[in-house]
């Protein structure tokens, strides 16, 4: 028989209910810490930040000594991929991401088949450094992104309201689509395994574009790859933990559960976790869903929103987290009030 996991994060992913609730913030390390921006400013480009372990130790670690959260995400970008894969990925400073559009046959010719891990290799050496730096108690986490949310940056060239190039692409060339969603497919789940080797413990897939999707399109380019990446790294690693967020997907969460895809699933900031939760299987780990924008507002809004997850989540395997990443504008005070308020539950 395994042994019990010990951090609160591992239990709740073994299923198990825990209280007070384990919390961490996704992007917890970013703009609204003083310290991160400090150590911005010495790493040059953003990915400069994400390929130097030194540093993308240090900004990793910085949330987990000022709040003591009970996970640290490692400090890194899902496009990572495509650019080892070979496409031109730079971040213009107030922009975002800038990539070479992957439109034809003779784009996609030209990246790589398989992930050359060797060209992450600081990744993988941050999280080498993270295990051993880590308190005892916090569980180390790693991530991508999913293949549909990566493929609409690669296509775009950029993040665009609605992935409209990417919807585009799959309805006029299927083939195409397919191709870069199981090169994608390959890739992730290539990289997750190699991150645990480095030392997460668990990993998180992205799907920060599920709203985009119709559902005609939404189980192929979706549900079916996020299910490939977690069956492949589960089949290769079968202690990894993986967390799936669907940003703009809570009418597959049932699905997701019924399916056994992932060991909890993230719930975006929209869903109302009194009624999604009735629905899903009560052995199934969720994770959510406060707005980020409750933690800006703080005060009486903030303590509501997170009083009515704590009330309805209570007695079920549960991890407090936003309903998606923290907003750089958000005050730091805000941020110690919410973690005073779960942890005093």
């Amino acid at each position: 028989m395994s042994e019990r996991p010990t951090k609160a994060i591992l239990r709740v992913l073994n299923g198990e209910p825990v209280w007070p609730l384990p919390i961490w913030i996704m992007r917890q390390a970013g703009r609204y810490l003083p310290e991160y921006r400090e150590t911005r400013k010495q790493a040059g480009s953003f990915l400069d930040l994400c390929y130097n372990p030194r540093l993308a130790e240090e900004v990793t670690l910085q949330p987990i000594r000022r709040f003591q959260f009970d996970a640290s995400i490692l400090f890194s970008d899902i496009l990572v991929i495509p650019h080892a894969l070979g496409q031109d990925v730079r971040f213009a400073e107030g922009e975002g991401p800038k990539l070479d559009p992957v439109t034809s046959q003779a784009d996609f010719s030209r990246l790589k088949d398989e992930l050359p891990l060797e060209r992450l290799d600081p990744v993988f050496e941050t999280l080498d450094r993270l295990s051993k730096s880590l308190p005892k108690e916090t569980t180390l986490l790693g991530f991508c992104g999913a293949p549909w949310t990566v493929a609409s940056y690669m296509i775009a060239g950029k993040g665009t309201p609605d992935q409209a190039p990417a919807r585009l692409t799959a309805y006029r060339d299927p083939a195409f689509m397919a191709a870069l969603i199981d090169r994608l497919v390959r890739a992730s789940t290539a990289y997750l395994i190699r991150q645990i080797d480095a030392g997460a413990e668990a990993v998180q897939i992205f799907e920060s574009f599920g709203s985009a999707l119709p559902p005609a399109l939404f189980d192929d380019l979706s549900l079916n790859p996020i299910r490939r990446i977690v069956e492949g790294l589960k089949s290769a690693r079968p202690q990894a933990k993986a967390i799936v967020f669907v940003r703009g997907g809570g009418a597959h969460l049932l699905r997701f559960a019924e399916a056994g895809i992932g060991d909890a699933l993230a719930l975006d900031w929209t869903l109302d976790p009194a009624k999604v939760l009735p629905t899903l299987p009560g052995h199934v780990a969720t994770q959510g869903n406060l707005d980020p924008l409750a933690l800006i507002a703080g005060g009486p809004a903030l303590e509501k929103g997170v009083d009515h997850i704590l009330s309805t989540v209570k007695g079920r395997p549960h991890i407090f987290n936003l309903g998606h990443g923290i907003l750089p504008e958000t005050p730091v005070e805000h941020v110690a009030q919410l973690i005073a308020r779960v942890r005093g539950a």
